[in-house]
């Protein structure tokens, strides 16, 4: 099966129990994803959910393309990707504190000035809170992990020397079914360690 998804917003399609039999909050909130309004860098697809976590589940993918590319890869070796995972159970989990669950991910290569700072992973969870905060996302139950690591080549394998990754692992109850915030809230994040610059500002050389 092709890994690749185009980045013009799809119809949900079925997953782990999204069916034509998915209650009717979850279709809303899945519909509600895809309706984000994202940066023009960033591209969005839908992709393989988990098969178990949940009664119902629905997965997008999002990726920096910088322009060189329309499509979204589940596994993509570009320098910043990620992927939102909703989560729904009706009988609403004790543990989540609702009905709706969201686990994100993100993985992105950094360069050696920004993963050298050891407050990095704090820097990277206060974008994530004040991304939730500035787009309005209701939500409950936070948490999650940041990592930051480095990776030495040696002998013939190809690739810089030394390369760093920032990996953020998240989740949080949606208040809600209106869930178009909480991907643009993931997206403001992505952007962030992706390196992008501000909405409306051009990197130098960039024309």
């Amino acid at each position: 099966m092709n890994s690749e998804t185009s980045s013009q917003t799809p119809a949900p399609q079925a997953g782990a129990g999204e069916n034509a039999s998915s209650p009717a909050e979850f279709t809303a909130a899945v519909e509600s994803m895809h309706a984000a309004k994202l940066r023009p860098e960033i591209t969005l697809g839908t992709i393989r959910p988990p098969q178990r976590p949940a009664p119902y589940s629905h997965a997008v993918g999002l990726e920096v393309t910088r322009g060189e590319s329309d499509t979204v890869s589940i596994d993509s070796e570009g320098d910043a990707f990620g992927r939102l995972i909703l989560l729904h159970s009706p009988d609403a989990e004790e543990a989540w504190e609702g009905s709706m669950r969201l686990v994100a991910y993100i993985q992105a290569d950094m360069d050696d000035a920004v993963a050298s700072d050891p407050l990095l992973p704090d820097v990277a969870w206060q974008w994530l809170n004040e991304s939730l905060a500035d787009t309005g996302a209701g939500y409950t139950n936070l948490g999650g992990t940041v990592t930051s690591t480095a990776s030495v080549r040696f002998g013939e394998i190809g690739g810089p020397p030394r390369a760093y990754q920032l990996e953020m692992r998240a989740s949080w109850t949606a208040e809600g079914i209106e869930l178009s915030h909480h991907v643009e809230a993931f997206a403001k994040v992505l952007a962030h360690v992706a390196g992008l610059p501000p909405e409306g500002v051009a990197q130098l050389g960039s024309r």
